[in-house]
């Protein structure tokens, strides 16, 4: 078997210009809102774990209840508490729970439950004192959060009686962390004299589910959800659990961690709101992440694709699918800042000139630049974004075989071993592959020293040894050009790629996915935020 070449790329070091840690850069002012689609007089707010834990008062006082207007009502969805970072978070404390009750004679399990319910018992009476509420109220809420936790010991210790933690049994143990979000969100306004309830999800599923869940799954629990909140009190302010029942598969294996972000898309559809409203640390979405460009502007809007290619390519905006269900039913979706809620943020919006000019019906379309006229050219593209941790895999065919068949051989042995493709790059006898993980793939230093950790590439690399010599490219990084109209600016491509030569930062593959709206390349990571900076200062700052 030939062993794959895992080399390492000499990289020239950063100038010493550091980038400065801005937050918002220079922006530009702000429009008003246009008239948009979506009906009803429902707002859903969705919350993530690290707002709720760390802007509880904030979110509570300047932002649900600051938007309580006659004839308006608002729908909150939160996500489970993290104190500081996602990874000491509530989600990631259960699921290791979870874990570990399947370690013989541990029984850190308990530690990690009585940890969460000491947490969550502070919160509360830290953040209800702040308003004097009533002991009532802070008494109601210590009772719900100690019987969630005895409730939650019982489905662990029964889980390492039997020795084993089902896809249930799983989701069961996640879902105290909503479960326990939404009682302490529900405190706070109701010490605030909001009509707060509580509303638990994870028995709505009372419909046939089917093995798989597909379209009509997700409508009739759009409707179920739905049926739940108007049972609710005509003035009250529903807190919904963001998770949303047990399901074929398991919740986290075939939603993954945005299942509180599919759970709000779904409340907004379900009771055909005004807008989804997706509240995070960040006033919105930007030219480039701000924290590494000074001069990135916050968007006023962007199309659901572009708004799916930011996501897809390392900006964390809203899973294409979850975004997918509400721009389907016409409700916009809108970003924004937990911090800053007066600010309009951006709103995800379809645009009715890409509909009519790029998804016309039938095997055809027209030339990129035919479909708009000289007038509605872009001046720039929409944003520019990096995806960090990226391996390239190199193949070079040693067999003398057609590329179809060289090809098709490849992309058997990675779906095979469970590998994802972000970007390729082909030719008859040669193949170009990033590959992106969450987890380390490679360990060591030195080109010597590296070695492969990651038991799928493993596999993956022993099985493509045998169509061809096998090289590995760790520290590399994507960088992305995203634009709706990108299809129309003539040249952009060559600029992009001269300003990265020009500027010293080489380029190891290059992609421009068919929907023309996004154009990518690798380039080494330590590189990433300096091309960041000059490909936004060449191809965004210049003048309207």
């Amino acid at each position: 078997m030939d062993f794959p070449l895992i080399r390492r790329r000499n990289s020239p070091p950063i100038d010493a210009t550091n980038f400065i840690n801005g937050m918002l850069g220079d922006r530009r002012p702000h429009v008003q809102e246009k008239s948009i689609p979506g009906g009803g007089n429902w707002v859903v707010q969705k919350f993530g774990g690290t707002s709720v834990g760390k802007f509880p008062v904030k979110i509570a006082e300047d932002i649900v209840q600051a938007n309580l207007e006659p004839g308006k009502r608002i729908a909150v969805v939160c996500s489970a508490r993290s104190s500081t970072t996602k990874d000491q978070g509530t989600t990631n404390r259960l699921v290791r729970a979870a874990i570990d009750v399947l370690e013989p004679n541990s029984g850190k399990f308990r530690d990690i439950v009585e940890t969460i319910r000491l947490d969550h018992l502070q919160a509360g009476k830290d953040a209800c004192s702040v308003w004097g509420a009533s002991s009532s109220i802070l008494d109601q809420y210590t009772q719900a959060v100690n019987a969630e936790c005895r409730n939650l010991l019982k489905i662990l210790e029964s889980a390492m009686f039997l020795k084993a933690v089902t896809d249930q049994t799983e989701d069961m143990v996640i879902s105290v962390g909503e479960k326990l979000s939404c009682l302490y969100m529900a405190a706070l306004l109701q010490s605030r004299g909001t009509n707060a309830q509580y509303l638990d999800l994870s028995e709505v599923i009372h419909f046939h589910t089917g093995k798989s869940l597909d379209e009509n799954f997700y409508l009739n629990l759009g409707i179920a959800i739905a049926d739940r909140v108007l049972a609710l009190d005509a003035d009250a302010v529903p807190i919904i659990t963001g998770y949303f029942g047990p399901v074929p598969g398991g919740l986290l294996k075939e939603v993954g961690r945005g299942y509180t972000d599919l759970c709000a898309a779904l409340t907004a559809v379900g009771l055909g709101a005004q807008e989804l409203q997706i509240w995070k640390e960040v006033d919105g979405i930007f030219t480039a992440d701000p924290r590494k460009v000074p001069t990135a502007r916050l968007l006023d809007s962007v199309t659901p694709s572009e708004a799916a290619e930011l996501t897809f390519y390392g900006s964390e905006v809203i899973h294409p699918f979850t975004m997918d269900q509400v721009i389907k039913a016409s409700i916009p979706i809108r970003i924004k800042n937990v911090m800053n809620p007066r600010n309009k943020g951006t709103v995800v919006i379809p645009d009715l000139e890409d509909s009519l000019a790029v998804r016309r019906p039938g095997l055809f379309r027209g030339r990129s630049s035919s479909n708009l006229t000289e007038h509605e050219r872009p001046k720039r593209p929409t944003a520019v974004t990096t995806k960090r941790g990226i391996t390239v895999l190199n193949v070079h065919s040693k067999k003398r075989t057609r590329a179809h068949g060289f090809l098709m051989s490849i992309f058997q042995a990675l779906d095979k071993h469970g590998l994802s493709v972000d970007l390729i790059s082909s030719s008859e006898v040669h193949v170009s592959m990033a590959l992106h993980s969450e987890i380390s793939l490679l360990s060591g230093s030195g080109e010597e020293e590296l070695k492969i950790e990651n038991a799928a590439l493993q596999g993956a690399v022993d099985e493509l040894s045998f169509w061809g010599d096998v090289d590995l490219v760790p520290g590399m990084a994507i960088i992305s050009l995203v634009g709706r109209q990108l299809r129309s600016m003539v040249g952009i491509s060559g600029r992009f790629f001269s300003t990265l030569g020009e500027h010293g930062i080489n380029i190891e593959m290059i992609s421009q996915g068919a929907s023309e709206i996004n154009i990518s390349c690798v380039i080494e990571e330590a590189n990433a935020d300096r091309a960041l900076n000059v490909v936004h200062t060449n191809l965004f700052t210049f003048l309207d």
